[in-house]
């Protein structure tokens, strides 16, 4: 009777490969690992961000001293750095760093059961499907993300009068309700759906360029993280000018009224177009592009190395 191989008879259990990323890790992995992405991508960025709000808000009169401070990058720069300093621009980031986490968490999470449900896990280039998850995870996303990125640009205004996150929430409550966290939101949604459809698209379609073994691979991650930012960002520049404008509408002059009053899109476009014409609705665009590439770069180099390496721990454990 012939001896069985004893390398045959005993089972050989693989460890899970570190390079290679999962498309079965659980949702709490993918929601987890976008969490701490989402976080590192709002806190590097934010002072662009700050410019970009500050190059987007309306003044009542357009070729005021500040306006012009803020009509291009350089200027913005300057006048920061002239008056109350580089620091300011860091005024607020306790919002975002707040809401980021939950609302990431619900963003890659949704992404990667969406993408599931709709065949984007599929061979090939899955534009429809990625774009349809894409869209699904900010529309659930900005919900639990709007209400803190109001009190963000209401902080990161020029002369800003809040100082903390508590007391802007508190003074938004007690003067303007609990709309003006959300007067924004159908904007938001206009903008972040598209923009979100764009990048998730490009993202993907890019990597699998770059990376068709689906690897991981931080130089083709980070490039296709800055393509897909750059590309959402330009297109959706317009509807990102609308939100600003809503979102800071409390900032206006009392007397004012008619920005101060401004209550959807329609408002806003309208009031930017008659103040600044069609180069208004692209203010800001360049800081916007600036801190979208990298952000979405480092948005996505951080969630594709947390998924592994949570995948990877949550494997060892049960094996």
């Amino acid at each position: 009777m012939p001896i069985a191989d004893p390398e045959e008879a005993i089972p050989v259990i693989e460890e899970p490969d570190y390079e290679a990323l999962p498309d079965t890790a659980s949702w709490g992995v993918h929601a987890f690992a976008g969490a701490l992405a989402g976080i590192s991508e709002h806190a590097f960025m934010y002072p662009i961000d700050s410019i970009k709000t500050r190059m987007q808000v309306l003044q009542t009169a357009p070729t005021s001293a500040s306006s012009v401070a803020y009509s291009s990058l350089n200027s913005a720069i300057e006048r920061v750095s002239s008056t109350h300093g580089l620091r300011s621009l860091w005024r607020g980031v306790s919002s975002v760093v707040i809401g980021a986490g939950p609302a990431h968490a619900v963003y890659f999470g949704v992404y990667e059961a969406m993408k599931e449900l709709s065949g984007g896990n599929r061979e090939g280039h899955q534009v429809l499907p990625t774009a349809l998850a894409g869209a699904s995870a900010t529309i659930a996303a900005d919900a639990l993300m709007n209400p803190f990125d109001v009190i963000k640009q209401r902080m990161q205004v020029e002369d800003s009068k809040f100082k903390t996150v508590r007391s802007c929430a508190r003074t938004l409550m007690k003067t303007e309700g609990l709309s003006a966290f959300y007067v924004s939101y159908p904007t938001t949604l206009m903008m972040t759906v598209p923009f979100t459809a764009v990048q998730f698209s490009t993202y993907e379609s890019t990597k699998k360029i770059l990376n068709p073994e689906n690897n991981y691979s931080p130089i083709s991650h980070g490039v296709s993280g800055a393509a897909a930012g750059a590309v959402a960002a330009l297109i959706t520049t317009p509807l990102d000018v609308a939100k600003t404008v809503l979102q800071t509408r409390g900032n206006a002059p009392v007397e004012d009224l008619r920005l101060r009053n401004a209550s959807g899109i329609l408002d806003a476009c309208s009031i930017v177009y008659e103040r600044n014409g069609t180069k208004g609705f692209f203010r800001g665009w360049a800081p916007r592009m600036l801190t979208h590439m990298p952000s979405n770069a480092l948005c996505w180099l951080s969630y594709e190395f947390f998924k592994a390496v949570i995948f990877r721990e949550s494997n060892q454990t049960t094996n």
